[in-house]
């Protein structure tokens, strides 16, 4: 996937060579994607998707009028939560990791290369600039290794009391693709979509309000909670409590900080202890 990388460059550049960035991206897609498409990876519905994805980017730009700019963000939000839960047919993601325990007393893992899910993260970073919510590159760092050591704090702190993982250091040797992985296809894509457009889109929405950075904040990390809801009620908590860091660090941080604090929450959980969990024999 070519364009893979792209993501992380787009997120370090200044915006001051954001349409640089953004012909760049386009044409790194058409090649990545067009590369996928070769190798069978996408089949006709996934076509039609990506289809939808460029018809629905004309209708939420000006001069369209406004009814049609709604219909446009409501369409792709149902088309971005089907892409991020792999609801679309057509897309036949490689499988990379099978099975894997990480360590004898833990689940086994099965890992995916996301054709899918990173759409939307590709779609909004092209289309809105203020998704990315800049604020400064030593403050989004600063701000995103407070939320990072905020969420494993709590999160992990929880899971141990609760005795779903324990201690385990390791590094396998499927490190570096599970740490690429978790970066590109799951940090940036899910931040970008839940940070950087419901929280940051619903902020704009009620622009000078007082309460509207918080009520962003609460109604994005519900909804990232609730995507959790395929991995059981535990995660859903876990998502639910980490979402609250990762919105905080956006608010203050930008969407770097978001997927700083976020990356680094799951890149702590997979390199030091149990991952995904310990297995039921074990807890």
């Amino acid at each position: 996937m070519v364009g893979l990388p792209w993501i992380a460059i787009f997120l370090a550049v200044p915006a001051t060579y954001w349409r640089a960035l953004r012909w760049l991206g386009v044409a790194l897609l058409v090649v990545g994607y067009g590369g996928a498409c070769a190798l069978g990876w996408l089949g006709a519905p996934a076509l039609v998707a990506i289809a939808v994805l460029l018809g629905l980017g004309y209708a939420v730009r000006p001069p369209r009028p406004p009814a049609v700019r709604v219909v446009g963000h409501a369409l792709f939000i149902v088309l971005a939560l089907a892409l991020a839960m792999h609801w679309v047919p057509g897309f036949h993601n490689p499988r990379v990791i099978d099975g894997v325990r990480f360590t004898p007393d833990a689940l086994p893992f099965r890992m995916y290369l996301n054709l899918d899910k990173p759409l939307v993260a590709f779609w909004l970073l092209l289309m809105f600039r203020w998704v990315r919510a800049e604020r400064g590159c030593a403050l989004a760092v600063a701000v995103g290794i407070g939320g990072w050591l905020l969420t494993a704090v709590v999160c992990i702190g929880a899971a141990l009391a609760l005795h779903l993982i324990a201690w385990a250091p390791k590094w396998p040797p499927q490190a570096w693709l599970f740490l690429a992985d978790n970066l590109l296809l799951v940090a940036v894509v899910e931040e970008c979509f839940f940070r950087g457009y419901l929280q940051g889109g619903i902020a704009r929405l009620l622009d000078g309000r007082r309460y509207a950075p918080m009520l962003a904040l609460v109604l994005a990390d519900l909804a990232f909670a609730l995507m959790h809801l395929p991995g059981g009620l535990p995660w859903v908590v876990f998502g639910g409590i980490a979402g609250i860091g990762y919105g905080l660090a956006y608010r203050y941080g930008g969407l770097t900080a978001a997927v700083l604090a976020h990356f680094g929450l799951n890149a702590t959980h997979f390199l030091l202890f149990t991952y995904p969990m310990l297995a039921r024999g074990h807890i």
